[in-house]
């Protein structure tokens, strides 16, 4: 069982699709999003989902403000 855990540990993802299985509980994995690998933690909470939910594909963007004059002397 030694041996099996070495291997978990950092272990690398490339199947999104796959369900998360007990022995995966109190390890790190990294899991491929389509561009790069995101370090997720696995619980007791996770297992039986899949590991696609926890590696997001898409990129947040800020908020954008309009910088303009705005309503300045029109009233």
């Amino acid at each position: 069982m030694k041996k099996n855990r070495e291997s978990l540990l950092s272990r690398k993802i490339w199947s999104r699709r796959s369900s998360i299985l007990p022995e995966f509980i109190d390890f790190s994995v990294l899991i491929y999003n389509g561009r790069t690998l995101v370090r997720c933690w696995i619980t007791k909470g996770k297992v039986g989902h899949k590991f696609g939910e926890f590696a997001c594909t898409r990129r947040r963007r800020p908020l954008r403000t309009k910088k303009g004059k705005g309503r300045k002397g029109k009233m």
